[in-house]
């Protein structure tokens, strides 16, 4: 299965998580990885390090609050 099916099967599992801002695909070094966008990174969150043999980077990034401004 690709990393983008991985993705679209696990994305309603990683949103519902604590603290779980976004999900998407990145790169960590040379690999393909499924990155998890957290509030704020703690040890011992429930987002598992792997799903179907990928690997899940965990960026922390605060909260998400849209800025009101006119699209471009």
């Amino acid at each position: 299965m690709s990393i983008k099916d991985v993705l679209r099967k696990h994305e309603d599992f990683l949103m519902a998580l604590p603290d779980v801002e976004a999900v998407g695909l990145g790169r960590k070094g040379e690999k393909d990885v499924i990155t998890v966008f957290v509030v704020t990174k703690v040890q011992g969150q429930d987002i598992p390090s792997s799903l179907e043999g990928y690997e899940i980077d965990i960026q922390e990034i605060g909260t998400v609050t849209a800025q009101g401004g006119k699209p471009r």
